[in-house]
């Protein structure tokens, strides 16, 4: 069964209504700051200050516009009121100083018919044999920092691939060793770097083709999923969805894709907060191989590429399995028009395993209890790479965030065997060493806002009088009282964890109620700490950050990321060293993976899995999960058997 809210349906918190959407283009029109010549980077709401609206204030609805006159590279930053068709302010922005407005879709074919008309990239190709233009896809890469020379303009590098039909897969044949430089505002080819000629790899790697991939695998009979009740999930007309005690709103921008709101669980009668805002902010993939055509490769797919408008239309049977709710999502176009995202989030729900379990060997009971979560989940496709992003409820109060990443893995010509920056995936065709690197956003509310962030540890004790035989071991608890004490790295080997708790709240037990947040601790970024992208992405350099809460400080990597050259976001909060305990705070999570690719990685890459998870760590008295039935009669019949001893 298949359930579709329209996007004009749901008044989604974080999704923009489509006549919001005109209206903000309507006002810039008449304001005289955005002509036809203007792009509309990026349009969403813009953030209102959450204390005001718990205190009851009903504040207005504001869109935040990123502008920018192709013609010129003039870019602002601006703020209207919709509903008054009023400009509450409006920025020119310093391409010196703020960095420059995400990327336009104009300019990836812009790049293109430019650079096919160069005669220095022209004779490039043609010292490799490649004289069909036709045949030559030109692929814009964000540029990173700029040369002294190159400050203020709106570059885009360039790499080439050869399509040789409409059909092939353009991954598979890099044109490796020339990079152009090209200004997408003047329309120039400011230089062609022939570093070095590399061959072109010749196999292909159509997999989306029967007659490349050969036939279809038997024997796999098929699965159904069916709730013939329907679902237990309900969700109304502003997103508010409830499930098994959890209530969320479910919103979607065009930045971070989805954004979930006032997340709660009930506690008996009580319906108890754990987070007001959750979010994916910010990613960026670093690549390791820093040859003279690749070193500046790195793309925040989040800032530079805005991640939730490359968002999929789902498709029922392929992406999502069961009984589904879709939603639709509205973003804006470059033209500032609305644009409908059919299907573009899933909900459902899944069997998880086990939730509980135990035979009892001295009163002869057997209680099994199944396990199911709610799952809120959407994908995207930004270039090469799919990401699927999914939100996981649990029973017993667990939350769970999952990047399921797949697609193609970017491709270069491999130089040779031993060379240690790639992966050569098929003849000649190598697949450079890269990082996934991801920054959730938490704005957490547990039990109110007056919260504070503890480090647990294991720690082994040393023998002694309380540990005469060598056997015990503890807990150490350090709580992180101010922004540089928070900024923490993740260690698997003592078993680090973080504890997200209430300073004015405790439990029946005389505790602080709370949430844990355990890491994976997997690589942080590797570039050097000197590098271009260290300053661009410092965020990345910790597993965990905490701040105290500020409407405007939204991206670990700052407002405005593309061609900045760094510093701007939480290295620039961080400095003033705010106190974070006993407040309403935030944490920055950074997890991701760290990617040499396989050979079976190309030429589409199997799901890689990176994410968190979140716990009630003291938030309730028992087992939040012991009234959940079980799924079949015998799952509850006690099972007689023999009385053995404990362990």
């Amino acid at each position: 069964m298949t359930t579709i809210l329209p996007a004009g349906a749901n008044a989604l918190l974080a999704t923009l209504a489509a006549e919001e959407i005109a209206a903000n283009r309507a006002t810039l029109e008449a304001a005289g700051i955005a002509t036809a010549q203007t792009h509309y980077s990026y349009v969403g709401l813009a953030a209102p200050d959450k204390r005001r609206l718990i205190a009851g204030e009903e504040l207005p609805r504001l869109v935040r516009s990123f502008l920018i006159d192709m013609t010129t590279g003039i870019s602002h930053d601006v703020v209207v009121d919709p509903a008054a068709r009023s400009v509450i302010s409006s920025r020119e922005l310093d391409p010196h100083v703020d960095g420059a407005v995400p990327v336009v879709l104009r300019e990836f074919g812009f790049v293109e018919e430019v650079v096919h008309q160069d005669e220095r990239w022209i004779a490039a190709m043609a010292k490799r044999g490649l004289t069909d233009l036709s045949q030559l896809r030109v692929n814009p890469l964000s540029a990173g920092v700029l040369a002294d020379d190159e400050r203020g303009r709106r570059i885009q590098r360039c790499f080439t691939f050869v399509q040789r039909t409409p059909d092939d897969l353009g991954w598979a044949h890099p044109v490796d060793g020339v990079t152009v430089m090209v200004d997408v505002v003047t329309g120039e080819v400011l230089d062609v770097i022939d570093h070095v000629d590399l061959p072109v790899p010749q196999e292909d790697g159509n997999y989306h083709l029967p007659s490349w991939r050969g036939p279809d695998r038997t024997g796999l009979k098929p699965i159904e999923i069916s709730q013939p009740e329907g679902p237990s999930f309900s969700i109304d007309e502003h997103g508010v969805l409830d499930w098994a005690g959890w209530r969320l709103q479910v919103g979607f921008d065009q930045r971070e894709g989805l954004v979930l709101h006032d997340v709660s669980i009930a506690d008996g009668g009580e319906q108890r907060s754990v987070l007001y805002r959750a979010s994916i902010a910010e990613m960026v993939v670093p690549y390791g191989d820093p040859s003279p055509q690749r070193w500046f490769q790195n793309f925040f797919d989040g800032g530079e590429y805005l991640f939730g408008g490359f968002a999929n239309s789902l498709e029922l049977g392929c992406d999502c399995v069961g009984d589904i709710t879709y939603l639709d999502a509205v973003v804006a176009g470059n033209d500032g028009a609305p644009r409908v995202v059919r299907q573009a989030i899933c909900i459902h729900e899944e069997d998880a395993g086990i939730l509980w379990k135990h035979s009892d060997n001295w009163n002869g009971s057997s209680e099994t209890r199944r396990n199911r979560r709610l799952v809120v989940s959407f994908f995207m496709t930004v270039g090469n790479y799919d990401y699927g992003f999914y939100w996981y409820f649990g029973l017993d109060g667990t939350i769970e965030f999952e990047v399921k990443a797949t697609g193609i893995v970017f491709t270069s010509a491999h130089p040779g065997k031993g060379y240690p920056f790639a992966t050569e995936v098929a003849p000649g065709l190598g697949a450079p060493n890269h990082q996934h690197l991801f920054s959730a956003r938490l704005d957490v509310a547990v039990d109110g806002l007056a919260n504070a962030v503890d480090e647990l540890e294991a720690v082994a004790v040393p023998r002694g009088p309380q540990n005469p035989h060598g056997t015990g071991f503890t807990q150490s608890v350090t709580r992180l009282r101010t922004e540089s004490e928070a900024q923490r790295i993740a260690s698997n080997l003592t078993g680090r964890t973080w504890f997200v708790g209430s300073t004015e709240v405790q439990n029946r037990l005389g505790e602080p109620v709370g949430w844990m947040l355990y890491p994976e601790g997997k690589p942080l970024l590797l570039a050097d700490s000197e590098s271009d992208i260290h300053k661009r992405a410092t965020f990345t350099t910790k597993h965990l950050w905490v701040t105290p809460y500020q409407p405007d400080e939204l991206y670990p990597a700052g407002d405005f990321v593309n061609l900045h050259p760094g510093g701007a976001g939480l290295p620039q909060w961080v400095s003033a060293d705010r106190s974070v305990d006993g407040t309403d705070i935030v944490l920055w999570h950074t997890f991701g993976l760290t990617h040499f690719p396989r050979v079976e990685d190309w030429p589409i890459m199997p799901v890689d899995t990176c994410g968190f998870v979140l716990k009630p760590h003291g938030f309730f008295g028992r087992n939040p999960s012991l009234d959940i039935p079980a799924s079949d009669a015998h799952c509850a019949a006690p099972d007689h058997h023999d009385h053995h001893a404990g362990h």
